[in-house]
């Protein structure tokens, strides 16, 4: 079978679950890596004969792919902001508009933070999975002292194999964020925790509600912000006066997000959409002064 004919076969099997564009990106990808073909050469050599093994491997994910399995799991591996990391059914996989927040940080650094040889700023990175955020900070801003915490064993297991193929250093910490307690202080404080509601479960593609972990998706229609608070509330106790505090929101709750931050003392919060259009990023900066939090 020629690439073109096989690229033609990927569609018309995935019609069910995926328009003709994600299909032919899902065979971009999938082509890509079995043949080591950019896209662009996938088009030119549409012609060219596929060997009997690699037409092997593209049929087997294209038979886990008609059952719903991700692309990024079947491969298990993931692009994000210029690096591939080792994904599995145990961490998200990372999205763009999480690239969309590690990228205002990074320009963020630069602007806001004048580093110099006394000191070096300290990231705390919460509910980190992959160690997409961490690492990708640590490979921008080296001079930076970062750490990583979830409370997922099997997620720190991931991301410490991504931090060693990358060649970065970030301190994991394996602890729950409702209850960890540390006297350690930070400059920056970034989470991407759990924020879809069960209700919105019936929006979601089947692929993302049985393969990815829902430890790390879901929280309860009645409070949806408890990680939120959470980490609002450690912020305050361990951010370092002036210190930013970055999160990854649900769209739908934009609003109450920021109110929540407003009530425990936060200042000069912001509130930014992805390139979608949906509210999707808020920074907020701890007051100079310590005050107690607020429920």
């Amino acid at each position: 079978m020629k690439i073109g004919e096989l690229a033609e076969h990927y569609e018309l099997e995935l019609e069910q679950l995926y328009d003709s564009n994600e299909a032919k990106a899902l065979f971009s990808i999938a082509a890509g890596k079995v043949l080591a073909l950019s896209s662009g050469k996938l088009i030119i050599q549409k012609d060219i004969d596929i060997s009997f093994i690699n037409m092997q491997k593209l049929l087997s994910i294209l038979n886990d792919l008609q059952i719903g399995k991700p692309i990024q799991h079947i491969l298990e591996e993931a692009h994000f902001y210029g690096s591939v990391f080792k994904v599995n059914e145990h961490v998200l996989i990372p999205r763009p508009e999480t690239e969309e927040l590690v990228d205002w940080m990074i320009s963020d650094n630069s602007s806001q933070f004048s580093v110099n040889s006394n000191h070096k700023i300290s990231i705390l990175d919460i509910g980190t999975g992959s160690g997409c955020i961490p690492i990708t900070l640590k490979k921008h801003l080296p001079e930076a002292e970062v750490s990583a915490l979830d409370v997922s064993a099997d997620a720190i297991v991931v991301a410490k194999q991504n931090a060693k193929q990358l060649g970065v250093k970030i301190k994991f910490i394996e602890a729950d964020i409702l209850s960890f307690k540390t006297e350690e202080k930070f400059d920056v404080i970034v989470s991407n925790p759990p924020y879809i509601r069960d209700l919105e479960k019936a929006d979601m593609h089947n692929n993302v509600l049985v393969y990815e972990p829902h430890l790390a998706l879901f929280v309860s229609n009645e409070n949806p912000l408890i990680f939120y608070k959470a980490i609002a509330d450690f912020a305050r106790t361990n951010l370092k006066p002036n210190g930013h505090l970055y999160f990854e929101i649900n769209e739908y709750l934009g609003n109450e997000t920021l109110e929540m931050l407003a009530a425990k003392g936060f200042i000069d919060i912001e509130l930014r959409q992805d390139m979608q259009g949906k509210d999707r990023m808020v920074k907020a900066v701890s007051p100079m002064s310590e005050v107690g939090s607020q429920k």
